[in-house]
């Protein structure tokens, strides 16, 4: 058994690409830049390391969902790993590792500001209020 899941949130380092397969099957790629802190040895001080991740989704959703995504963008990204290699045009083998992403959130509208989050509404539940009537009749037979 494997598994072969990945969450990440990050900014989107460009704007997305859309395109179109000879068959009519719709893809999208961007970047995501994701951060990694750690602690500088030399100065002591916690520092952000940028990861740049590549993502691609498939299918209907990636032409919606290429509307409202632009660079800089923030989304989390529910996917999984992919491998890819290939032969460049110069004779040498490349490969590359991608995120597939099969769910995705905007976390900011396309021009950067903050999308709306969800709250719910608090609705105070009715309290339980006892009956005040007898439960017990007069004439208990025991």
């Amino acid at each position: 058994m494997s598994i072969n899941k990945v969450f990440i949130t990050g900014n989107l380092t460009r704007d997305p690409e859309l395109r179109e397969t000879a068959s009519g099957f719709q893809v999208l790629n961007f970047g995501v830049a994701v951060n990694d802190r750690r602690k500088n040895q030399q100065t002591q001080q916690w520092e952000d390391y940028a990861n740049f991740v590549d993502c691609t989704m498939f299918g209907s959703r990636a032409a919606s969902v290429s509307r409202f995504l632009g660079k800089g963008s923030k989304v989390a990204i529910e996917g999984k790993l992919r491998w890819s290699q290939w032969e460049a045009q110069d004779g040498g083998k490349r490969s590359k590792l991608e995120v597939v992403v099969d769910e995705i959130e905007f976390m900011t509208s396309r021009d950067g500001g903050q999308q709306p989050q969800y709250q719910p509404q608090y609705q105070p539940q009715p309290q339980y209020q006892p009956q005040t009537a007898d439960v017990y009749d007069d004439e208990i037979p025991f």
